[in-house]
């Protein structure tokens, strides 16, 4: 008789030290904040090209050399700095023939010439030399404005603001859900960072002659500055 109430011991003692047992999982309240921040800016890219034909490949690319030297030169004039101009994109190919007109008696492609193309971006940091940027360019013989990007020279403020306004949506939205569902927030379990985003303005600009006097408009716009954050509340009744 002395054996059952032994066996009953150790059968209480075992079920005491089950491994992997854990307290549940305190309540929690996830939303999410957005924000978006618009601000001047105070930088920007000018890809000015230059692009020429010729009938040989040596010729061609002189010629568009010599236009991309006169453009340097007008930016020197500008006092732009050497650092902030650079070669974006260089390129030689030909030209085709388009082999003959008449459907049975088409002829292989043949070369009839050369294109050479020359584009140089052009770091501004002062948005009233724009204009002239545009215009010394486009009258040292540059025949391609390819486009200009707007953006910041530091957008550590930008993205700041942005991350704090999030975090304000964030909280307030949690205030209201907790306040509707007869809730109290007692602290913040977790805090994830879904990114800063920084959207410059691009400025899309046809080719122009530089034939006109008048000074190449320019609107610079806005940058926008997109935060989001997911917090965790803990929240109790």
């Amino acid at each position: 008789m002395t054996r059952y109430p032994l066996l009953l011991l150790l059968s209480v003692s075992f079920t005491g030290l089950v491994p992997g047992q854990t307290q549940p999982a305190s309540p929690s309240l996830s939303v999410t904040g957005n924000a978006e921040v618009r601000t001047s800016p105070d930088q920007a890219v000018v890809r000015l090209g230059v692009t020429q034909e010729s009938a040989t490949a040596q010729e061609a690319q002189r010629k568009a050399n010599s236009v991309a030297q006169a453009i340097l030169a007008s930016l020197r004039e500008l006092r732009i700095a050497s650092k902030d101009v650079q070669t974006s994109q260089l390129t030689l190919y030909p030209i085709y023939t388009d082999g003959g007109v008449e459907p049975m008696r088409r002829e292989p492609p043949r070369i009839a010439g050369y294109r050479a193309s020359n584009v140089v971006s052009v770091t501004v940091n002062k948005m009233e030399q724009v204009g002239p940027v545009v215009d010394s360019g486009l009258k040292a013989g540059s025949n391609q404005v390819e486009g200009i990007n707007f953006g910041l020279q530091d957008d550590t403020a930008a993205r700041q603001q942005a991350l704090t306004e999030a975090a304000a949506e964030a909280q307030k939205k949690a205030d209201t859900i907790a306040k509707a569902l007869g809730l109290r927030i007692t602290g913040i379990q977790e805090v994830i960072e879904g990114g800063v985003s920084v959207v410059p303005v691009m400025a899309r600009a046809e080719m122009m002659m530089a034939k006109s006097d008048l000074a190449t408009p320019v609107s610079p716009g806005e940058v926008t500055v997109n935060a989001t954050l997911t917090v965790k509340y803990l929240i109790t009744k």
